[in-house]
């Protein structure tokens, strides 16, 4: 048995719902400070029996802090996903998750095969559509949710109106044109990647271009820029002949990724029309997400969080990261730029982590010239990040908030109203703190990285991964 006092305290399940309930506050949240943060992430690691093995694979629990003149009052709640459900009613897996094979027949596993069946688990993060709140995974389906009472409230099909089997769950919102733009995935004898744009409102997509591969690299986000989006085609990805096997073997997606014969890939295409400007290559490189990208000079700087190999993902399995050694995936911040007349690459580390969960001033500087971008650093000493890190990109100077035992999830930018500065604002982060068994939503000066406040929960919560700040000054969009 795990000591509770320690980071794996943030990998184990926590059933306890809470609804609406105030919480005590040190110090102070601006008074200008309006607004929900509603976050996603794993909340329970078991399927009756069955111990999930993957850090993608737990089920869903919603989060939210109401924050108003200074009061925060929070919920929790999980998603009543079919998947969710059947764990609880069967006690078992219903679909093939990540790491952790579906605890069904064979002929039924081979019936979801053939059906194109994903799991509905939507543990990744949130969108909003409109006037509806979302949680959302890569699959074809979001569950909505009442954002006072996180219940949740109906299905919405991602890949209605596209040839695609399922959707990227990070998407890039323009403000001007009030629209999404994300990427379709489909899977068969090739894979597409279908980019595409939909109305802010949730209404029909339209495709603006298919990407077709001989292989199946995975995909994780993707950039913008002004005029571009830039797709970012990971040198890793799925043997689909070992995942079609497996449905018989009761291997996972986890088991058939694997290196492919291809380099990190850049495929530029004009964001107006699908256009394909320029396909750049550089060395084999993993990479989840995108701190930011923009145009200079004829090219594109492209900032993200890069990984060596496939340890990225195959290092994130549930028994490694909660050993007494874990073998912690590095990523380091890393500047691509790519040149847009002969698709050369150069590149340079920005910051050596490991670090994740990069956040910028999204509304003001994304696809855009900007300077700081904020990151969850991790010591090495732990699975889970032990500090937050902001970087200038320009300057290269860096600046750090860190307090001993704790675990600090995702920094979320808030922008104040004052001024129109890149880092004038505030960061929001979930911090673990093992030892009290509690977590604590931490409130920092984007500027200086000085605390301002804290708002302690009445439980501890599961390390969560993304979320939104809707509210006057940000209304919906924090990370890429």
């Amino acid at each position: 048995m795990t000591d509770p006092a320690d980071y794996r305290a943030g990998l184990r399940t926590q059933h306890e719902e809470v609804d609406d309930k105030a919480l005590p506050v040190d110090g102070a949240f601006p008074d200008w400070l309006s607004g929900d943060l509603i976050s996603n992430g794993p909340g329970q690691f078991e399927a009756g029996d069955t111990a999930l093995r993957h850090w993608f694979d737990p089920f869903a629990m919603l989060r939210r802090f109401r924050i108003t003149d200074g009061t925060v009052t929070y919920t929790n709640r999980f998603v009543e996903s079919r998947d969710y459900a059947f764990a609880r009613d069967e006690g078992g897996v219903r679909t093939p998750f990540p790491g952790t094979p579906p605890d069904r027949p064979l002929r039924t596993r081979l019936r979801q095969v053939l059906d194109g069946t994903f799991p509905d688990n939507p543990v990744i993060g949130v969108q909003r559509f409109g006037d509806e709140y979302a949680a959302i995974t890569e699959s074809p389906t979001a569950l909505t949710f009442d954002p006072d009472t996180l219940e949740t409230t109906g299905r919405i099909d991602l890949t209605a109106g596209l040839d695609s089997d399922l959707t990227l769950a990070h998407v890039h919102y323009d403000g001007d044109e009030d629209a999404f733009y994300n990427i379709g995935v489909e899977y068969g004898r090739d894979t597409v990647y279908t980019l595409f744009k939909r109305p802010g409102n949730g209404g029909e997509p339209t495709a603006l271009t298919r990407l077709r591969f001989d292989e199946a690299p995975y995909i994780h986000s993707f950039a913008v820029t002004d005029r571009y989006a830039v797709v970012t085609v990971n040198a890793f990805g799925l043997d689909t002949g070992q995942l079609l096997k497996g449905t018989v073997t009761r291997e996972t997606f986890l088991d058939a990724f694997r290196p492919l014969d291809a380099p990190l890939r850049f495929v530029v295409l004009d964001r107006s029309t699908g256009e394909h400007v320029t396909t750049a290559s550089a060395p084999p490189a993993f990479v989840y997400h995108h701190a930011n990208a923009y145009e200079r000079d004829g090219e594109i700087v492209v900032d993200l969080v890069a990984f060596d190999d496939e340890r990225a993902v195959t290092g994130l399995a549930l028994s490694n990261l909660r050993s007494d050694t874990p073998d912690l995936p590095r990523g380091d911040l890393r500047r691509y730029s790519v040149a847009l007349s002969d698709g050369e690459v150069a590149s340079e580390t920005l910051y050596q982590g490991p670090v994740e969960f990069p956040t910028i001033n999204y509304r003001a500087v994304n696809g855009r010239h900007y300077r700081y971008v904020y990151l969850a650093e991790t010591d090495g000493s732990s699975s889970l990040p032990t500090g937050i890190t902001k970087v200038d990109v320009e300057a290269g100077t860096v600046r750090q908030w860190r307090e001993s035992g704790t675990h600090p999830g995702e920094p979320l930018f808030v922008p104040s109203p004052d001024t129109d500065d890149e880092d004038d604002g505030i960061i929001l982060s979930v911090v673990l703190n093992p030892e009290a068994d509690r977590s604590q939503l931490v409130c920092l000066d984007a500027t200086t990285l000085s605390e301002l406040g804290r708002a302690h929960l009445p439980h501890r919560l599961p390390f969560g991964f993304h979320g939104q700040f809707y509210g006057p000054g940000a209304p919906g969009r924090s990370m890429a």
